[in-house]
């Protein structure tokens, strides 16, 4: 059977960094994160006998290593529902892969959901969502609506997302600026592995819970100021762990740094509006909707900024009726 899913990408409010289980991609701490409207990835998949081998196409281009990956995600689906046929898989990103938009959440949540259904599986969110974090750790936010949080569990079975509240509930923007198209020279899989040669590392998961609470309790008020101020120093103390790491973690490019320093510009001037950033050199605006025109106008005039994409809250991964082959 052929199917299709879109899923969205996410922006983590509140990060996870570093694993408790590699193999399993349990995180060593919880997240919060909202699903992005304009960032997604589409994927069909169709399990047949008359495929001798996997076929995995990403972005119209055969890559061993993304294909390698997708195939071990592929035998985990066919190991729950006892299908042997392989499959052809083709899977398009509407955005550029390795700069800091999590196009591997979106890319196995979709894959999870496409994969799952073709082989004739019908998983609750919460099953889904496991087998998603399976392929890729924040994968698993991409599954359920809008607001999200990824549980801190010790077990396969107790780490999974949950909706904290839907799409609808809040209405505020995350707006992309795209700063440059070059994909990270280290990948985020390796930096979760060394996370914890960071000195400041311990003090971070000792903190973290009170942040969550804190973060979701923000969130149900609609506090918006105290909640960007919350979300901008998460992302500073996130990329604190990974310059300090061994070795150092620079995602960062010099456009990068001027947003950043932007933003605290025009905020003092009167325009709420906060950053956080991702491990990637693009940088993610958050603002209010009613002030998206304005914030628009402005970044205009910097000459670093190459794209602008504006994001609403997004519902979760689902199935599409348009096959891509």
């Amino acid at each position: 059977m052929k199917v299709t899913a879109i899923a969205p990408s996410n922006i983590a409010f509140i990060k996870y960094w570093g694993k408790k289980d590699e193999s399993l991609r349990l995180p060593e701490n919880a997240s919060i994160s909202m699903n992005l409207s304009n960032l997604y990835t589409t994927t069909t998949v169709e399990f047949d006998d008359k495929y001798d081998s996997d076929m995995v196409e990403i972005d119209g281009e055969s890559k061993k290593g993304e294909g390698d990956r997708v195939i071990r995600h592929l035998d985990k689906v066919r190991n729950l529902s006892g299908l042997k046929f392989k499959a052809k898989v083709i899977s398009k990103n509407n955005f550029t892969k390795g700069t800091g938009s999590s196009s591997s959440a979106s890319g196995f949540a979709a894959l999870s959901l496409a994969a799952s259904r073709a082989a004739g599986l019908t998983l609750t969110e919460k099953e889904l969502s496991i087998l998603a974090r399976q392929g890729s750790g924040s994968a698993c936010r991409s599954i359920p609506d809008g607001f999200v949080e990824w549980l801190d569990g010790d077990t396969s079975e107790t780490s999974y997302a949950v909706s904290l509240f839907p799409h609808n509930y809040w209405n505020i923007l995350d707006v992309v600026v795209v700063v440059g198209d070059e994909k990270k020279d280290i990948s985020s899989t390796f930096g979760q592995v060394i996370a914890a040669t960071s000195p400041f590392f311990p003090v971070r998961l000792r903190n973290i819970n009170d942040k969550i609470m804190l973060i979701k309790q923000l969130m149900q008020k609609k506090y918006f100021n105290k909640f960007g101020e919350l979300l901008e120093n998460e992302a500073l103390e996130l990329h604190a762990i990974m310059l300090t790491s061994s070795p150092s973690l620079i995602y960062w490019l010099p456009g990068t740094i001027t947003i950043m320093k932007y933003v605290k510009k025009i905020r003092n001037e009167g325009l709420p509006v906060y950053f956080t950033v991702n491990t990637g050199q693009d940088i993610h605006l958050i603002i209010e909707e009613k002030n998206r025109d304005v914030l628009l106008n402005k970044l205009k005039r910097l000459d670093v900024v190459q794209k602008t994409i504006v994001n609403k809250p997004a519902g979760g991964a689902n199935l599409i009726q348009k096959h891509l082959f």
